[in-house]
């Protein structure tokens, strides 16, 4: 019997999360998608503290009106870069949370390198 969805998601999060590891110079911005709403956090691995988060269940985006989950995630991603610039933060690493680099999550991280991060 093969993988489920879940198994599969889990397999490549571990995966990933082997590899990149967040500090306070370059935290990960870990992403969360679920089926109504997307949820972005900078975390600083070795402290195991969030610097910042944003998510599109915050005030400023839910009062934006927007219809689509693809302007959601973008404004999402332009939300947290500019928290991470306030906060000091210009380079961070990536964690797509096993999710595929396509669709919701492609479009928070065209977001937040329009907004300045680099990565």
């Amino acid at each position: 019997m093969g993988l489920t969805k879940l198994d599969r998601r889990n397999r490549i999060r571990r995966r990933i999360r082997k590899v990149i590891s967040g500090t306070l110079t370059a935290p990960r911005l870990s992403v969360f998608r679920s089926n109504k709403e997307i949820y972005a956090q900078l975390i600083d691995d070795k402290t195991g503290k969030t610097i910042v988060a944003a998510s599109s269940r915050d005030k400023e985006i839910v009062d934006a009106k927007l219809t689509s989950k693809l302007e959601i995630s973008t404004t999402v991603g332009k939300r947290i870069g500019d928290l991470a610039s306030k906060a000091g933060v210009s380079e961070i690493k990536f964690d797509r949370g096993g999710y595929l680099y396509h669709g919701r999550v492609k479009a928070l991280a065209d977001g937040a390198r329009e907004s300045g991060l680099k990565f």
